[in-house]
């Protein structure tokens, strides 16, 4: 409309210029005047329309601002009752997976009686996670071990059913998250990593075993942080282990596993780790536990205990290599007496993982060595072992293994318990 009063305005202007100055010499006064006058209308009209059109732009620019608060006030209310929520239905929301592995022993052993061929189904586990919105989700592990549980006679069973894991995760913001209920101890290379088709060997190292008691859970509150430079930390503070005093499996620490079932909480337990992990390929990490009474029963003679481990993973193209070391140093008159204040063990673990294209059912090879050193307290858990084989994998989340184990144990009166073993073994993740 402005762009319409503009025109008119400077057609008008160069009317009367032109009516001027072709009629000048002729033009008599009163036709002039009649001009004019016509022309003032005109211009009257035209500043009368142009006030109109500023007050329409004026209550149009009104409009739009109240609409644009209207719109910012619906677009605040809407994220505030829908902050962190996900898209998706319930089931797009859930995800099920698991693993599991079946294994094949043949034990050689000096002593005759100890050498044994079995077979088992060593562990089925189901995995059942949720995300009830962006920051707020569920994991959780479900396992049963040697295939069922039954009672017998003497009071064993055949297995265990166990949740290993159970617990609400939030995200405090970008880099940190909190977490609270059963989860896995941050400590060690496969506790929280322990799926077959991701490392070597049919059974598990025995330093994640016997000094670090993988799988390893408890009932607790954990926070974490990750950041750009590679650097991540964990802080838990969760139930503690409840290492027996008396019987078979005294100051044995996988003993101590209260496995979250109705578990003391006398004394709590403290679990710090570091991790790097700013160098492609390279992964370096320590962890640090304390526990100011490691039997939960004052008095007995096993106080406090504190646990470091350290861990170093290195990839370059095929090769892997991993290392690992784990000590407890405890007090207790009793247990210092007994010579279990300390208990400790290392490994190094060298292999190499190449393709094979030409070969159409399998898709990689892998090749490893293991060296362990074990000093637990009992007789039995006090070893070296050498061992080699290969893993095979059809594809990423299927593999199978081979093996050959040789353990020699430090104390003569454990000789008997020296064996030379082969594995087999199948394991799955989905």
């Amino acid at each position: 409309m402005i762009k319409q009063i503009s025109c008119r305005l400077a057609i008008l202007v160069v009317s009367i210029s032109l009516t001027t100055t072709a009629h000048s010499a002729e033009i008599d006064l009163q036709a002039l005047y009649d001009l004019v006058q016509a022309q003032g209308k005109e211009i009257a009209n035209l500043k009368a329309e142009l006030a109109n059109t500023k007050q329409e732009l004026a209550g149009t620019v009104s409009d739009v601002k109240v609409t644009e608060e209207r719109l910012e006030s619906t677009v605040a209310f809407v994220e505030d009752q829908t902050s962190g929520s996900t898209t998706g239905s319930w089931w797009d929301r859930t995800s099920l997976g698991g693993y599991g592995e079946i294994h094949y022993n043949d034990i050689d052993a000096d002593d005759s009686g100890r050498s044994q061929k079995e077979t088992d189904i060593h562990r089925y586990v189901l995995f059942v996670n949720h995300e009830f919105n962006d920051r707020v989700r569920f994991y959780s592990e479900f396992e049963i071990e040697h295939g069922l549980v039954k009672d017998t006679a003497d009071g064993s069973n055949g297995g265990e059913v166990e949740i290993e894991q159970a617990y609400i995760e939030m995200d405090l913001n970008q880099n940190h998250q909190a977490k609270a209920g059963l989860f896995l101890v941050p400590v060690g290379i496969l506790n929280e990593t322990h799926e077959p088709p991701t490392f070597y060997g049919v059974e598990r190292n025995s330093i994640e075993n016997i000094i670090l008691p993988a799988t390893w859970w408890e009932n607790g509150a954990a926070v974490s942080g990750q950041y750009e430079n590679g650097v991540s930390w964990d802080f838990a503070i969760h139930s503690g282990l409840e290492v027996p005093t008396a019987g078979g499996s005294t100051y044995r620490i996988r003993s101590g596993r209260q496995k979250s079932s109705n578990a003391s909480a006398e004394d709590l337990a403290y679990t710090g780790r570091v991790q790097y992990s700013g160098i492609p390929g390279l992964q370096l990490a320590a962890s640090y536990q304390h526990q100011s009474d490691l039997s939960q029963m004052s008095g007995d003679g096993l106080d406090e205990a504190n646990l470091l481990s350290a861990h170093a993973i290195y990839n370059n193209g095929g090769f892997q290599l991993r290392a690992l070391w784990a000590e407890w140093d405890i007090d207790g008159s009793l247990a210092n007496l007994a010579g279990a204040d300390d208990q400790s063990g290392w490994y190094i673990e060298p292999s190499y993982r190449f393709t094979t294209p030409e070969i159409d059912l399998l898709k990689e090879v892998g090749v490893y060595t293991r060296f362990e050193n074990v000093e637990g307290f009992r007789s039995q858990d006090q070893f070296e072992q050498w061992e080699i084989g290969m893993n095979f994998w059809p594809t990423d989340n299927v593999v199978f293994k081979i093996d050959y184990r040789d353990r020699e144990h430090d104390l003569t009166g454990a000789s008997g318990r020296d064996f030379k073993a082969i594995d087999l073994g199948v394991g799955f993740q989905f």
